[in-house]
């Protein structure tokens, strides 16, 4: 794994889910850094290292995203379409997980370039179970893209 890419960001508005998600990530012992920012311009900014993000150490590249679809400011479908024009960190694989099943969303999201599209289950033993099988297909067994912050930094 890339020494840069030690962290995984989760770009949710919803409070709850945050909690909820950082729960499924312990039971799960996923012991990978979640980082979350809460809105659409926040995920963008986190990704360029901007404004309170420009500290590598404190917030790394992230080695997944996991994008809400709808949020503030900037949907995860607009953050999702400015990050893989990104040349970059369009490589960073990402889930949108979300609570649409609505064909029109999984369709433009596929269309965008998502790697992987999961709706949010109700209970929670299936929230850790699907954090259980992220972490095994992005973190142990998937073979990371090569990503740089000095290439990042670089670019912009």
């Amino acid at each position: 794994m890339n020494a840069d890419m030690q962290s995984i960001l989760l770009v949710e508005d919803n409070t709850k889910d945050v909690v909820l998600i950082q729960r499924a990530f312990r039971k799960a012992n996923i012991t990978v850094p979640l980082q979350v920012v809460n809105d659409g311009d926040a995920a963008v900014q986190y990704l360029q290292g901007e404004g309170q993000f420009s500290d590598r150490t404190q917030y790394p590249l992230p080695m997944l995203i996991l994008l809400d679809l709808k949020l503030p400011r900037r949907s995860g479908a607009e953050v999702l379409a400015w990050l893989r024009q990104q040349p970059i960190l369009k490589r960073i694989p990402v889930v949108m997980l979300t609570a649409s099943r609505e064909y029109g969303d999984v369709n433009q999201i596929y269309d965008l370039g998502i790697n992987a599209y999961i709706v949010k289950p109700v209970r929670f033993d299936a929230l850790v179970e699907i954090m259980q099988m992220l972490n095994l297909h992005w973190l142990v067994f998937n073979e990371p893209p090569q990503i740089s912050q000095s290439a990042v930094q670089e670019d912009n």
